[in-house]
């Protein structure tokens, strides 16, 4: 059984920073897209970025330039650094890891972020 877990979520003031990270069991993460989505209450799960095994990345409009995702397959981690955080960014962070030519996938458990105005 494949577990994800997130951490480095928690309460900030807007304008600072916080570093979520996402650890996986076992090497799931070499050839296979890792991404982050949020949801806040009341609203559907988004996609806040995403990077392939290749290392290309994508982010949503509202956190480009604020939010870098990286990834490390070697130790099977994914981070998401978030800058310049704003209060409308308060939401539970997810990381999924989607295996490349299947429809299986992999969620997290989710941490939450709040940002204070």
């Amino acid at each position: 059984q494949v577990q994800l877990a997130e951490s480095g979520g928690g309460l900030v003031q807007a304008g600072g920073s916080l570093r979520l990270s996402c650890a996986a069991s076992r090497n799931i993460f070499s050839g296979n897209a890792v991404g982050w989505y949020r949801q806040a209450p009341g609203k559907q799960r988004e996609l806040v970025a995403s990077i392939t095994s290749g290392g290309t990345t994508n982010y949503a409009d509202s956190v480009k330039g604020r939010f870098t995702i990286s990834r490390d397959n070697a130790k099977s981690t994914a981070t998401l650094q978030m800058n310049s955080l704003k209060p409308e960014d308060t939401a539970v962070y997810y990381c999924k890891v989607q295996v490349r030519y299947s429809a299986t996938m992999y969620w997290g458990q989710g941490t939450q972020v709040t940002v204070s105005s």
